[in-house]
């Protein structure tokens, strides 16, 4: 009889562009004003003019574009060039569609205000159901992670890189995923010994690594990503960024939102798209996955790892 992490291997099996009727959620606002730029290539400077405007989006909604170019610290014309980029004609244009987002978000901040006074714990809840809320989203197209487990499935070794905050995430990744793939690395630590483990793992026959990239974002995490590029591992990147230089040192970016609310950060949008990764990895090779499952089970009564449920 299969196991209950057999059977719930086998029940959870994503269909690859399964699409499912959508409940309407809103959209957050900022996440609206990412999904104008994250499908673009920008350069440095086009990204510090897109990060201005989801940091300040109802204040940059409503600038010149004189304003914007000085606060942002760069000139008119690359303004312009911006706007052009995402497609539209011109600044004004691009003004114009993110005014009514960030009137949405004035009147979302309005109502939500005594509502956070009275409890910021509610508030911090309320902020993640937000971040799953838009993961769904994200999750009603399953070819993207689908794509990754299969990568990550075929590359033996597997490296699983989290540095500094991120480390949690990736040991719950590498744990799980040993179960179900043989032979995971999991590297913790930046500098040389994370450069001596990639190379390691790319002569041993591995092609990708994983990686998590959560605030505050390391330059160390930047120099692994770089570091496993100059080894000839592909990488596969779980952060919370749309945007910036860790994104483009990825050649594959799974974006999943973070709670800030509370003095430290909460991962429960990442968290699930991890295990929807991993379940991915256990979609693409199932025979391997359930002789593996097996296995581990056996090991586990033999040595009487667990209490009974």
């Amino acid at each position: 009889m299969a196991s209950g992490q057999q059977a719930r291997a086998q029940a959870a099996a994503i269909t690859p562009g399964r699409q499912e009727p959508e409940p309407v959620f809103a959209a957050a606002p900022a996440d609206r004003v990412r999904a104008l730029f994250g499908s673009h290539r920008l350069s440095p400077g086009q990204r510090r003019i897109a990060q201005y405007m989801i940091d300040h989006l109802t204040e940059a909604a409503f600038l010149s574009i004189t304003d914007l170019a000085e606060r942002v610290g760069v000139s008119q014309p690359s303004v312009t060039r911006f706007a052009t980029s995402l497609g539209y004609s011109g600044f004004p244009a691009l003004r114009e569609a993110l005014q009514p987002i960030a009137l949405s978000a004035v009147a979302g901040a309005q109502e939500t205000r005594e509502e956070i006074r009275r409890n910021e714990l509610q508030a911090a809840v309320d902020a993640e159901i937000a971040n799953l809320e838009s993961l769904r989203r994200v999750l009603a197209d399953t070819d993207q992670v689908l794509d990754v487990g299969r990568e990550l499935a075929r590359s033996v070794p597997l490296t699983v890189l989290g540095l500094r905050i991120s480390v949690s995430l990736a040991e719950y990744f590498a744990y799980a995923a040993r179960r179900i793939h043989p032979d995971v690395r999991l590297v913790t630590r930046g500098g040389s010994v994370a450069y001596d483990a990639l190379l390691q793992s790319r002569e041993a026959g591995g092609t990708w690594v994983l990686a998590y990239a959560m605030p505050r974002h390391a330059n160390e995490t930047l120099a692994a990503l770089r570091a496993a590029h100059s080894t000839g591992l592909r990488v596969a990147l779980i952060t919370d960024l749309t945007l910036g230089p860790l994104v483009d040192e990825a050649d594959v970016t799974l974006s999943a939102g973070t709670g800030s609310r509370l003095v430290f950060d909460s991962y429960s949008a990442p968290g699930v798209l991890s295990a929807a990764v991993l379940q991915a990895m256990a979609d693409a090779d199932p025979e391997r996955t359930q002789s593996r499952l097996e296995g581990y089970e056996q090991v586990a009564e033999q040595h009487d790892f667990f209490l009974e449920d």
